[in-house]
């Protein structure tokens, strides 16, 4: 499943890759123009599998809560018309609390690593860096990176973000184009220290593959209309292609229209380590925002034979309808969500926002699918026929200023119910951040 605490909706698309991959047009110079941010992290998440699914001691019961600090060096460029720098992080994780009985094992809850027998490691870190080439306006990393894109995304939904080692280009000569590409041999999970060659899906696991690489771009045609076109490989597994695009209309000063489509063909390649698959997969959605107020209702379809994958805990999957931990990506599936969102500024509380929304989806036929992502039922049946649904609420509250200013505090919880081929449990993140800019 995808899971995570926030999500990169494709209406942020013309802005968040775009200041992600932007270079500064002015060199500051390697010292002048560095720079060190800690994030500090608290987060609690427990997660109650009401069939026994989650835990390695059946109970069905995982808890965690751990500290995080995340931090971050990113030096100037030198001088001159092609300039050097260098970037670095350094992390730790800290476990506050949890337990052999309430770890989640190894599977998709992932907030500690755990020991041969399950049990949660009391700290880990990671440590990492990239050195960093700019010519005008390309921009060229090596080593330790955190791609944003569509096909290729970190994960940051646990106390510590997902990481890639390889190559990564960006350029932004073009006004309103941002264009990317890169080629990575190894990820580290969330919950790891090292990074691993090769890379893991979300489905089917560990992947013998020597290396993914992305290629595409952002293109904003003006403030209200944005474009994106990505495609993918993951040798030996697969070729992914998306497509997508946001626009938003204003009506008035307090009320627009917003919408956004996302569009992902995905089909085997080369030694076909996952098997032979042709999927395509879309979502749509439409909404109305009226002063503090948004409501939107989005569609999704896979119209594959098999689970519509993506490289596990990332982010490399933006659909309306992949949400806290529902993906609604399983073959034939057919999903609808409506959302609501509120901010508080509007009443006079800045920094306050709320949002809920519900997912339900149906039809969901493993009948086709290939041998890796195949499920069956107890008599050894592919599973038909399958539905699901998923209700997510969420306070947020950033302070506004004095000394805590920027201290962010999220409540997030999660109920689904589903038939055989999924859980039904209910979930509660509590997630502390507060940012230090010390240099």
């Amino acid at each position: 499943m995808h899971i995570r605490y926030y999500v990169l909706p494709l209406s942020l698309l013309a802005t968040v890759p775009l200041a992600a991959v932007a270079v500064e047009e002015k060199p500051e110079g390697f010292i002048e123009g560095s720079r060190v941010n800690v994030l500090a992290r608290n987060f609690y998440f427990n997660r109650d599998d009401r069939k026994g699914q989650s835990s390695p001691t059946g109970n069905g019961y995982s808890e965690a809560w751990a500290q995080g600090l995340i931090g971050k060096f990113e030096s100037g460029f030198t001088q001159g018309t092609v300039g050097f720098g260098l970037d670095a992080f350094a992390m730790v994780g800290v476990k506050l609390d949890s337990g052999t009985g309430r770890s989640g094992g190894k599977g998709s809850f992932g907030v500690l690593p755990v020991d041969s027998d399950n049990h949660p490691e009391d700290a880990y870190s990671k440590v990492g860096g990239a050195a960093k080439l700019r010519v005008l306006d390309t921009l060229i990393k090596a080593g330790d990176v955190f791609p944003l894109t569509p096909v290729v995304a970190y994960g940051d939904s646990r106390v510590l973000p997902e990481s890639f080692r390889g190559v990564t280009l960006q350029n932004t000569s073009l006004e309103g184009l941002s264009l990317q590409g890169g080629r990575l041999s190894g990820m580290s999970q969330p919950n790891e220290s090292g990074m691993d060659k090769g890379f893991s899906t979300f489905y089917a696991g560990r992947v013998d593959s020597p290396w993914i690489g992305y290629v595409g771009g952002d293109y904003s045609v003006n403030q209200h209309l944005s474009l994106s076109l990505y495609g993918s490989r993951l040798k030996d597994a697969w070729n992914q292609y998306y497509a997508g695009g946001a626009a938003s209309y204003p009506l008035s000063d307090d009320v627009s229209l917003f919408g956004d489509i996302n569009y992902y063909k995905a089909v085997d390649e080369g030694k076909k380590l996952l098997g032979e698959f042709d999927n395509t997969i879309w979502s749509a959605k439409v909404g109305v925002k009226v002063g503090a107020h948004s409501l939107a209702v989005s569609h999704q379809r896979n119209n594959g034979n098999d689970d519509f994958d993506y490289l596990r805990q990332s982010d490399s999957i933006f659909l309306n309808n992949s949400i806290q931990y529902s993906d609604f990506n399983s073959p034939k599936e057919r999903s609808w969500m409506l959302r609501y969102d509120l901010d508080m500024q509007a009443f006079g509380i800045p920094g306050l926002s709320f949002m809920t929304r519900y997912a339900k989806g149906t039809d969901a036929d493993y009948s086709h699918a290939n041998a890796v992502y195949m499920r069956r039922d107890g008599a050894g049946n592919p599973l038909t026929d399958q539905r699901r649904w998923e209700r997510d609420i969420e306070a947020k509250y950033v302070v506004q200023s004095g000394n805590l200013k920027d201290l962010s505090l999220r409540l997030r919880q999660a109920t689904v119910r589903s038939s055989s081929f999924e859980s039904d449990l209910e979930e509660v993140r509590v997630i502390v951040e507060y940012p230090l800019a010390v240099l």
